[in-house]
């Protein structure tokens, strides 16, 4: 049976995924990267009293549903927030697939960086529209793209991650914005997913950090990393809220979210927007962590976030690698073909406010074990 074939093949490749036990070690797995979600037993009774008649069940979309005060109330914050329209969405895949596809119609170009999340590339890919992509953050061959194609189409989109989630660098918004500015016709599309509640004083994401919320056309932001909820957000102009409400698949024929979902969302958010003091102590701690995995490694650590990647060099290496964090105590996952190119494999280690200096002591020490 050719499904079994595939199977085999990638097991003997040292690919084959697996859907992993509940994992009880230090935590460098997870996106709970302000320890939110390892703290939810202490925000129990906070939230069953403030929202103990939030309905456990949506029953119907957004566009049918009857229940939506605490969707709409979330939305409203959201708003204030960015300066912009928001929409929520049931996942940041749910975001970028509808979006992304969404936009992507005849005379749109779509420009992207060609390590993008795969949800932006199954996105770009369910649209009609002429696509193209630019070396990561390659500012010189993105302007040649649009320079070269931009005046052949009535819109064209730059897609982008603001901080990528395997080698954790940042994309160049600045540099960005000052491209998008040279030509009429250009949007910048950038998904915060990772760092939604990490950067900017009010954690709302690199563009927040660097003052430029105002300047970007559509942003997506997940609320199932630092912010320990569900689901995801797009934040735009209100034209293209309004065409995403009549145009985006995955908003039109997906159930809603259950109102006790939003609920949690709402306590969340609250939460990680006065966590200014845990940001500037993940930051120091990422800071100090990469320098070390580089005395360690004899290699730039191309990261300048709390996404923190070990490269293997090989499936074999990488797997062997976590297994040894693991029998060490250390949940670390080996990351391994599609999700990264061959020859690039390796361990992601996401870094948390919730982790200690000594924590991380201990992790370099095991790090350094399994490279030898």
């Amino acid at each position: 049976m050719i499904y079994k074939d595939i199977l085999d093949s990638l097991e003997k490749e040292n690919r084959l995924r697996v859907i992993p036990a509940s994992q009880h070690g230090l935590d460098l797995v997870s996106n709970d990267y302000m320890g939110l979600g390892a703290r939810w037993e202490e925000f129990q009774k906070e939230f069953i009293s403030r929202y103990e008649d939030a309905p456990n069940t949506s029953s119907a979309s957004r566009l049918l549903q009857r229940y939506q005060n605490l969707h709409s109330q979330l939305e409203e914050r959201l708003d204030s927030l960015y300066g912009k329209r928001t929409l929520l969405m049931n996942s940041g895949y749910h975001a970028n697939t509808g979006a992304l596809s969404a936009l992507s119609i005849p005379g749109t170009l779509i420009v992207s960086d060609k390590l993008i999340h795969a949800s932006m590339i199954d996105g770009i890919r369910l649209g009609h529209g002429d696509t193209a992509r630019f070396a990561h953050n390659d500012m010189a061959m993105l302007r040649k793209i649009l320079e070269k194609k931009a005046s052949r189409y009535k819109s064209v989109i730059i897609a982008v991650e603001s901080v990528y989630s395997m080698d954790g660098d940042l994309a160049p918004l600045k540099d960005l914005i000052e491209i998008k500015k040279e030509f009429a016709n250009v949007m910048l599309y950038v998904d915060e997913a990772h760092a939604f509640g990490v950067f900017g004083e009010r954690g709302l994401g690199l563009a927040e950090e660097l003052g430029i919320l105002h300047e970007i056309d559509i942003l997506i932001v997940t609320l199932g990393k630092a912010a320990a909820g569900y689901g995801a957000f797009i934040a735009t102009t209100e034209t293209l809220h309004s065409y995403l409400v009549n145009c985006a698949r995955s908003f039109i024929f997906s159930t809603a979210l259950p109102p006790s979902i939003i609920a949690w969302n709402h306590l969340m958010i609250e939460k990680l927007l006065s966590m200014s003091k845990e940001r500037r102590s993940l930051r120091e701690i990422s800071y100090w962590f990469r320098h070390e995995v580089e005395a360690i490694t004899g290699r730039k650590c191309q990261s300048n976030s709390q996404i923190i990647p070990i490269h293997a060099g090989s499936a074999e290496k990488a797997i062997a690698m976590a297994a040894t964090l693991r029998d060490h105590g250390i949940d670390a996952l080996p990351i391994r073909r599609p999700t990264v190119a061959a020859g690039t494999e390796r361990l992601r280690l996401s870094l948390s406010a919730g982790l200690t200096k000594d924590d991380l002591i201990r992790v370099l020490e095991t790090i350094r074990l399994a490279l030898n």
